[in-house]
């Protein structure tokens, strides 16, 4: 299969990162791992999920994250788990966020850049 190895990295980097993840939401309470790193690996998690169904192609996938990122955040300026029903749902605070933030957003940026720089400096195959 093409790019069966490919797949099989992001996969595992997936796995990883939702671990981190996990971890970082159940056990880490500061002011930085939890508000800034996870923003910026939650972008990378989501990168490597999608490189798992289209490890090639997609340029502009780093890009298309972070549209898909400052688009929620922007969704919370507007409250938007309370049009939902929601807003005391602590699943839905914790995947979507309740609380919107420039920081958050930079982030994101920071996430996206990483994504981006994973794509440009990973080997191509000839085939």
């Amino acid at each position: 299969m093409k790019y069966r190895r490919e797949r099989a990295v992001f996969a595992a980097a997936f796995v990883l990162l939702l671990i981190v993840e996990a971890a970082i939401a159940f056990f880490v309470s500061d002011r930085f791992v939890r508000p800034y790193l996870g923003d910026v690996l939650v972008v990378i998690l989501l990168f490597c999920l999608i490189r798992v169904f289209f490890p090639r192609g997609l340029r502009l996938l780093p890009f298309y994250l972070f549209l898909l990122a400052s688009g929620i955040e922007v969704l919370q300026y507007f409250d938007f788990l309370s049009w939902f029903g929601l807003e005391g749902n602590a699943a839905a605070k914790l995947v979507f966020g309740s609380v919107f933030s420039f920081a958050d957003l930079l982030c994101y940026l920071v996430g996206c850049l990483v994504c981006a720089l994973i794509d440009y400096f990973r080997p191509t195959k000839k085939e």
